[in-house]
């Protein structure tokens, strides 16, 4: 078992704040947005080994188990992540597996550099993720039914909006998302600019329901998106509540602290709020125009005090205990590698006590117990 040392990714968007104080640390006053653990090759987590990438690629089968290597290849096929948004993270949607295969090999073909702005795919996979929340965290997730979105953007009063209050109206649901989701991010920019400005001060002044939106204006003046995002359902997570995130669900996470899950991918399509690349016509292939619930998961909790947060993706399995004081120790020995964060308390896994925002990873097979007083959530590949 190894303690971790991983990298804090300092996007624009990041809180100033709260990263610093789980780790209870002075804040840099430098946004801290992501903190990456696993194996990712664009920060991988640091063991008394070397980085966990290089360490797994030296002896996949020993780290990650014949099993997990025979399903997912020599690497690990999830990233765990504590995030903190100070402000909104792009609104953005994700490949499948099979899109995000067709995808990665057309720009491969064509010869783009897999750093290029314009550039869509990163790698072949997929990126379904879960965000459990460690503080109340707001987001963005699924589109509403469209009459209720038309009467959101009726609300405001903002003459503009009116051809899309009709579309959304005179349309079958999947057709109607579509166009009006189409309408907006081609529309001439001037003019949506306007359109925004006028809606973000109706936003302001009615706030309530629109305060949300209002917010996101302020971090993103003029932006298409801010029209697009009311599109969608609005979601308020309480500590301990998770958001699953599949293939082509639009989504966008607005503020708070959280872990994150998701199989070990970095392609994202972005519909607005954010001065990166959109490509429009990529984006309406890959959404899936349909009114959704955004389904708040709650842990399932297992007799052993195993709290499990249940998806349909193979890639990884995310669960939790909360440990009481003087508890009798969890054993957590599985035949597929594992990364365990502790969030509250101090907890002991194996030999290594860890403090709030410190992990360990636990190679497939490797003897491992839990103890101590606070949580620990434990990522996995599902069995």
């Amino acid at each position: 078992m190894d303690r971790l040392e991983n990298t804090v990714r300092p996007y624009a968007w990041g809180s100033t704040t709260a990263i610093p104080r789980l780790l209870g640390v002075e804040p840099t006053g430098e946004p801290q947005a992501e903190m990456w653990m696993g194996a990712h090759p664009g920060a991988p987590s640091r063991t008394p080994r070397g980085p966990l990438n290089e360490v797994i690629d030296k002896a996949p089968e020993e780290e990650l188990g014949s099993e997990t290597v025979a399903r997912f290849g020599p690497r690990l096929p999830f990233l765990l992540k504590i995030l903190a948004a100070g402000a909104p993270l792009s609104l953005q949607v994700h490949p499948d597996l099979e899109q995000a295969k067709k995808g990665y090999a057309d720009e491969e073909r064509r010869g783009i550099p897999i750093d290029a702005p314009h550039r869509n795919y990163k790698d072949a996979n997929h990126k379904p993720e879960l965000i459990c929340a460690l503080t109340e965290f707001d987001g963005l997730c699924g589109f509403r039914a469209p009459d209720e979105a038309a009467e959101l953007l009726a609300g405001l009063g903002v003459d503009s909006l009116k051809p899309y209050v009709d579309l959304l109206h005179a349309h079958p649901e999947d057709a109607a998302l579509r166009e009006v989701l189409t309408a907006v991010l081609s529309a001439d920019p001037e003019a949506m600019a306007h359109t925004v400005g006028e809606a973000a001060a109706a936003c302001a002044r009615l706030g309530g329901a629109y305060a949300p939106y209002a917010d996101i204006a302020h971090h993103y003046p003029g932006d298409p998106g801010v029209i697009a995002a009311m599109l969608l359902n609005y979601v308020q997570l309480q500590p301990g509540e998770a958001l699953f995130l599949g293939a082509g669900v639009p989504h966008a996470y607005l503020n708070g602290l959280g872990v994150e899950i998701m199989a070990n991918s970095d392609n994202v399509l972005r519909c607005g709020l954010t001065p990166k690349h959109i490509d429009v016509p990529e984006l309406l292939r890959i959404v899936r125009f349909e009114a959704s619930d955004p389904g708040v998961l709650r842990p399932e909790a297992s007799p052993d005090g195993e709290e499990v947060y249940e998806t349909p993706i193979d890639e990884f399995r995310l669960s939790r205990y909360v440990l009481a004081e003087d508890a009798a120790s969890h054993d957590l020995t599985r035949a597929t590698p594992q990364i365990l964060l502790c969030t509250a308390g101090t907890v002991r896994a194996g030999e290594h006590l860890l403090a709030p925002g410190q992990s360990v990873f636990v190679p497939a097979g490797e003897a491992a117990e839990v103890s101590g007083t606070g949580t620990v959530f434990r990522a996995t590949v599902a069995a």
